[in-house]
């Protein structure tokens, strides 16, 4: 069964870290790049950071830049998003996703990605 699952979101206070994690099955991230994407209620889904299969690039949006960071282990066929410094804007759901064989770091939005998680929830609050 091929699927995406996320974990390790949470409630933290403003300041915090998290580390979530997106553990792929049924499938090798080897050759797809990895998407985070977050919604807030209300708010449209969008893209978070993304690192590509082939040399590992990355792409970060305005919002997260210098507090998140995206890798990937593919050994583990397993990526992360570490949170740092969080603040309650980063409340949502955060959604990891899959694209084969494609850089999404230009446009991370513009494409249809393969395979998505289900979402874990992360709130920020005091």
């Amino acid at each position: 069964q091929v699927q995406l699952v996320e974990s390790g979101g949470g409630l933290v206070q403003p300041g915090g870290s998290l580390r979530l994690s997106c553990a792929a099955s049924g499938f090798t991230l080897d050759y797809y790049a990895i998407g985070w994407f977050r919604q807030a209620p209300g708010k449209k889904r969008a893209g978070v950071s993304c690192i590509s299969s082939s040399d590992d690039s990355t792409y970060y949006a305005d919002s997260v830049k210098g507090r998140f960071t995206i890798s990937r282990d593919n050994a583990k066929n397993t990526a992360y998003l570490q949170m740092n410094s969080l603040k309650p804007e980063d409340t949502a759901v955060y959604y990891c996703a899959a694209l084969f064989n494609t850089d999404p770091t230009k446009d991370m939005d513009s494409y249809e990605y393969d395979y998505w998680g289900q979402g874990t929830q992360v709130t920020v609050s005091s």
